[in-house]
């Protein structure tokens, strides 16, 4: 039976319970491992998920993410829980340890993992045109779980007994003087929130009296997300613009970038705007649940069965109606 190690950090939000109910699956012995400067409360929220034992690892030094001090606190539980499998969320912080630590442990990784068992791993190649299933005879085996592809567990609060695992710490060259994030009128990729906003190329050009009307589009999508705290997406064209000395929206970068050449994101609903549906730009809704999209060219390529709704109408219009609503005016 493969013992199952569920390793994270206390702060992975809704990533980790997606992971965790994943690792509920497999059918092993199942493992906590937690590392962070306190552990214990999030320990007791999951004390109910079905866990032979917590593990942690606890200090200040654990507080914020760093290669040497995370490395270290995930190859010690690894070794205390004597994992054959380790399950991860795929956040950042986990992404970017996860390879050293199966070096250090002798085991092997799989990283971006959509779907998984305890024999076989499935992930997406070829910017998810491409899907394969892999399996490893190699253990340790670390697979880190990609956000928005398993339902997240519920697991019932209680009280958990969580066994601390000391931990040697090499000799630490980085300092973590502070953390700097934009403020959340300036964030617009939202990986968790419901709708995704994708804006095309189209805000940018003529409008109907022969001027463009950037200054407006910007205030107009700004006031879209402020008001429903969607995620921005945006067309290759839209981004690429920057480089063809065009007008641009300036809170737009290759970040926001939708398609086979951008993310793939996996919210549960979309809504497209001033894009026309190329095949390399939908490529970037394949998980996408409902699709729907505004466009004034009723022939686009939404209107081709890639949009369960198109509204034949300027976006322009819509989405300032759309705010004015959602302002209760």
């Amino acid at each position: 039976m493969e013992t199952i190690l569920f390793l994270t950090h206390p702060d992975a939000g809704k990533p980790a319970l997606e992971a965790l109910a994943a690792a509920q699956e497999l059918g092993g012995q199942l493992i906590i491992g937690l590392f962070g400067a306190e552990v214990q409360t999030t320990a007791n929220q999951w004390a109910g998920c079905g866990a032979a034992k917590f593990l942690g690892v606890i200090g200040n030094e654990f507080t914020t993410a760093r290669y040497a001090t995370d490395a270290a606190a995930a190859e010690a539980l690894v070794k205390a829980a004597q994992a054959t499998i380790v399950i991860a969320p795929a956040t950042s912080r986990m992404n970017r340890i996860l390879p050293g630590v199966a070096h250090r442990c002798g085991g092997r990784t799989d990283t971006h993992v959509t779907a998984l068992t305890a024999t076989s791993v499935t992930r997406w190649y070829y910017r998810q045109r491409m899907e394969a299933v892999l399996s490893r005879t190699q253990r340790p085996w670390f697979i880190a779980l990609d956000p928005g592809c398993h339902a997240p567990a519920s697991p019932a609060p209680g009280t958990a007994t969580v066994t601390i695992v000391p931990v040697s710490l090499p000799s630490i060259r980085t300092t973590v003087t502070g953390v700097k994030s934009p403020e959340a009128s300036q964030q617009t990729i939202r990986p968790d929130a419901p709708l995704l906003f994708v804006a095309g190329a189209g805000w940018t050009k003529k409008q109907p009296d022969g001027q463009p009307h950037v200054s407006e589009a910007a205030d107009l999508i700004l006031g879209f997300l402020n008001a429903t705290q969607a995620s921005l997406g945006s067309s290759k064209s839209l981004v690429d613009l920057s480089g063809e000395g065009q007008a641009v929206l300036p809170f737009m970068s290759h970040l926001n970038q939708i398609g086979q050449t951008g993310a793939t994101p996996r919210h549960p609903k979309g809504l497209a705007t001033c894009c026309h549906g190329e095949e390399p730009h939908v490529v970037g809704w394949r998980f996408i649940n409902e699709r729907r999209a505004i466009n004034l060219d009723a022939n686009c390529g939404w209107a081709r069965g890639k949009a369960d709704v198109l509204y034949v109408a300027d976006a322009f219009a819509v989405i300032r109606k759309v705010n004015e609503l959602l302002a209760g005016k």
